[in-house]
């Protein structure tokens, strides 16, 4: 059994697909969305369209760059602002989804990492409340020899005795109290 995700093995390129998917989609939506918005007579406003200013603001930066005027930068016509529109929109759903992806990575592994890591505190702890435990067991079987040798001497002299009053007793028939002698 594999230590990887239990998802499906092509799981991320399935991801990858849906996202090289997404600026076909968006390109072929947003530009009727952009020519929609510039052609309805109600949402006529003051302020120029986001593809405006976006095309505005890089333009400045480009004529600074090269050294030129930044200040006479022609205003796009609304084909070309729908089309910037249809672009940057499909560029910045790619960008939001991708971030998206990153960061859902991210915190997939942390969450790894993080159970990796009780696991290993967890074996740590086990390894160590083992370790005491065999400590103790080797105490007790320290204190047990140590122990045993003077129980068998003890042993073996009483055995020893026995055996000698055995033999005391069998040379010497019992005879009759003697006094003992006063010194």
């Amino acid at each position: 059994m594999s230590s990887g995700n239990p998802c499906f093995p092509g799981q991320y390129l399935c991801i990858y697909g849906w996202i090289l998917m997404i600026p076909g989609v968006t390109r072929v939506s947003t530009p009727k969305l952009w020519a929609g918005i510039a052609a309805a007579p109600a949402q006529k406003i003051p302020y120029p369209s986001p593809p405006a200013v976006y095309h505005w603001a890089e333009m400045r930066a480009k004529m600074r760059l090269m050294g030129f005027n930044a200040q006479a930068v022609k205003p796009l016509n609304e084909d070309a602002a729908a089309e910037l529109g249809a672009e940057l929109l499909g560029e910045a759903t790619i960008f939001v989804v991708a971030c998206g992806c990153l960061v859902l990575e991210y915190w997939r592994h942390q969450a790894h990492q993080r159970r990796k890591e009780r696991e290993r505190h967890t074996a740590w702890n086990a390894m160590r409340d083992e370790v005491d435990h065999l400590a103790l067991a080797l105490e007790a079987l320290q204190d047990r020899v140590q122990a045993a040798p003077l129980q068998s001497a003890v042993e073996e002299l009483q055995a020893q005795m026995r055996e000698v009053r055995a033999q005391l007793c069998a040379r010497d028939p019992p005879s009759a109290p003697q006094a003992t002698p006063k010194e």
